[in-house]
């Protein structure tokens, strides 16, 4: 008796899909590579049950009658034949477990092999072996299988991926992780807070969108950097810092870093210095002498994290004018090593303090990059770090300096000096601070705009 019969009846239904896309030439694999092992009327069904994917609707429902009317064969041999395309993964089937007086199934129809994949497949090229005999079958493997073009007597060189993308690759993921890096770190900083408040970035960003400039991409964690950085060394306003910021954006839309700097440099000459101090700058300063209840060292470390580099150059030279070709030089190296105001003016103090009240630039720079590694961001670790690293610091300098002053004779920041009495070990040790010279400091600066 046929166990087929009763599985499936001629009035249930069946929708179709398409399975995948159909591969150049997909009828020969089922002519000559399919048919002898699943028969000729179970690739007539996978022939009707593709067209009528192309032609009927995915959702309409039609009844097995049409399939054995099309096929003009019984619906057990129709059972049959489709279990044999399920079985090389031509058809796969789909039952509805709903409850209803028709059962409906749903055809999905996928492509069959391409020759080469076909003879590739051990089970079905064993399986056409077995229906064609060994002489059909590697007839038929040569007619479809072409052997490879022989490279005897050639060299390869076809270029691997890691030569033509991994370097691109690597580079692109650096500059990401350098973006980020920078982001974070303007993020997450946690020294004086006055810097970042010495500029409105809210205003700058409604100023610049008014424009028609997208401020997203101009005030980046590491142009509000470069943005902070310049107002605090050149005492810029915000209205100075939108002109500027607004001269320096390229054709692209990209603050050009070059261009921005110049820019802040011009509006530092334009007299600023001899101008009396402002209202808010006299409050400033008074306001800090009088909420400052810490001692002499504190105060001068809290000054240090108030004032910019040019005013600390201005009242190391006695109140002159600063140069430009200083400022030039301590932007630089403020802006290539991404250090602070604070931490910026603790060095300019003890290099000049060492080299005779000479900037030196390179000198700078070593320090400097020794302090970003070190991730110094407020003005006490400056302080501690130069202390510990003294001796060190003493021989890139003299690296530097062919004519060197002895040690004893040697000039070097008040805080600089060693305490008395050490009661602590000395990475935590406090340094000390000339507490006439931090109030005479302090005091000129005060007194500067009266």
């Amino acid at each position: 008796m046929n166990q087929s019969i009763g599985r499936l009846l001629p009035v249930d239904g069946f929708k179709i899909r398409n399975g995948g896309e159909m591969p150049r030439n997909f009828h020969r694999s089922l002519s000559h590579l399919y048919q002898p092992i699943v028969g000729r009327l179970a690739v007539s069904l996978y022939h009707l049950l593709l067209s009528e994917a192309d032609l009927a609707d995915q959702d309409t429902v039609q009844t097995h009658h049409s399939l054995m009317a099309y096929l003009s064969a019984p619906l057990d041999k129709i059972y049959q034949a489709r279990g044999r395309l399920e079985a090389l993964g031509l058809l796969r089937t789909y039952r509805s477990n709903e409850e209803s007086d028709q059962t409906v199934y749903i055809y999905a129809v996928h492509p069959p092999f391409t020759p080469e994949e076909f003879f590739q497949d051990d089970m079905l090229a064993l399986l056409l072996t077995h229906e064609l005999g060994q002489d059909k079958y590697e007839q038929v493997k040569s007619r479809f299988v072409k052997p490879e073009p022989s490279v005897e007597g050639y060299e390869e060189i076809t270029a691997s991926f890691d030569e033509v993308f991994h370097h691109k690759m690597m580079e692109s993921v650096q500059r990401e992780t350098e973006v980020i890096a920078e982001q974070k770190r303007f993020q997450e900083y946690r020294g004086p807070r006055t810097s970042e408040s010495r500029v409105d970035f809210t205003w700058l960003r409604q100023a610049l969108q008014k424009r028609m400039y997208p401020s997203e991409r101009i005030l980046t964690g590491r142009n509000k950097k470069l943005i902070i950085q310049l107002a605090t060394l050149y005492d810029l306003s915000n209205v100075e810092l939108e002109k500027a910021v607004t001269w320096a954006i390229d054709e692209n839309h990209c603050l050009v870093e070059e261009e921005f700097k110049a820019a802040c440099h011009d509006f530092m000459k334009e007299e600023k210095n001899v101008q009396p101090a402002s209202v808010d700058d006299r409050e400033k300063w008074a306001s800090m002498e009088k909420e400052t209840t810490g001692s002499k060292e504190d105060q001068f470390i809290e000054m240090l994290e108030q004032i910019s580099p040019r005013e600390l150059l201005e009242d190391l030279s006695n109140g002159n004018r600063a140069s430009e070709q200083d400022l030039k030089l301590i932007r630089d190296v403020m802006t290539e090593q991404g250090i602070t105001a604070g931490v910026m003016n603790v060095l300019v103090h003890y290099v000049m303090l060492k080299t005779d009240m000479k900037l030196s630039k390179s000198y700078m720079e070593k320090i400097a990059s020794h302090w970003a590694r070190k991730n110094v961001t407020t003005v006490r670790q400056a302080m501690n770090l130069a202390k510990a690293e003294h001796q060190k610091y003493q021989q890139w300098g003299r690296q530097k300096t062919q004519k060197r002053t002895s040690q004893k004779d040697e000039v070097i920041p008040v805080w600089f000096n060693k305490q008395e009495e050490k009661q602590h070990a000395a990475a935590s040790a406090e340094p000390q601070v000339d507490k006439e010279d931090i109030a005479a400091r302090i005091a000129r600066l005060t007194n500067r705009g009266n």
